[in-house]
């Protein structure tokens, strides 16, 4: 289901989402495509930043070599960077080696894996979203009860609100990302918003080649008005 790669482009809350028929339209696709409903969406308020082990030129990536995955990828090639796939597991010694001179990754995490050692500079803005789905097989949702699914669909909600504590997690994250040393490069207003619309244009543009038919609605549902 290639119309999954547009929630990561959504500049609207997964509340909001609910409100102006995002949720429905996503939740036929899954039941069309992958015979799935489409339950809840969590860390939609957590993007993603890139990281560096050495200082950027502003928002000019030529010969930097950026560790990549198909979330973010052609953002970067967009920006000139050289994109290396490795699995997350090896960052870390890509980073050490200088196989890597960076990464992609969200604001919360990189102490986890001990990345923090190798890092030196964050670009903000952040870019994108975080998308964690929770999925119910379609034929087993519909052998439910009206009131089992109602438990569920509590429960997604519940698990969706939490949500509202990220934004106390990710301050607390940034606060210790300074605290050892990593220096925030906070693009200036005009980089920024070539920066953003880069990185929004070149993922929707991807989305209609890949889904022609879904993507111009989802974008009307799905970017801020």
């Amino acid at each position: 289901m290639p119309e999954g790669d547009a929630l990561k482009l959504a500049r609207i809350t997964t509340a909001e989402q609910r409100k102006n028929g995002a949720w429905e339209y996503f939740n036929k696709l899954h039941n069309d495509k992958v015979n799935a409903w489409y339950l809840a969406k969590q860390h939609s308020n957590i993007p993603f930043h890139i990281y560096l082990s050495k200082p950027p030129k502003g928002i000019e990536m030529a010969g930097v070599r950026l560790r990549a995955n198909p979330v973010y990828r052609d953002f970067f090639n967009a920006l000139g960077a050289n994109t290396v796939i490795i699995p997350p597991g090896e960052i870390y010694t890509a980073l050490e080696r200088g196989v890597v001179d960076g990464y992609g990754w969200p604001t919360v995490g990189i102490f986890d894996l001990g990345w923090h050692e190798r890092t030196k500079y964050r670009i903000d803005p952040p870019f994108y979203a975080v998308d964690v789905m929770v999925l119910v097989n379609l034929n087993k949702w519909r052998s439910l009860t009206p009131a089992q699914q109602k438990v569920l669909s509590d429960a997604a909600l519940w698990l969706e609100g939490l949500d509202r504590d990220n934004e106390a997690n990710m301050a607390k994250e940034l606060e210790r990302q300074a605290q050892v040393g990593i220096t925030t490069v906070r693009l200036k207003e005009a980089d920024a918003k070539r920066y953003l619309d880069t990185a929004y244009k070149v993922g929707w543009d991807h989305l209609n080649k890949i889904s022609p038919t879904h993507a111009p609605k989802l974008k009307t549902l799905l970017d801020k008005k």
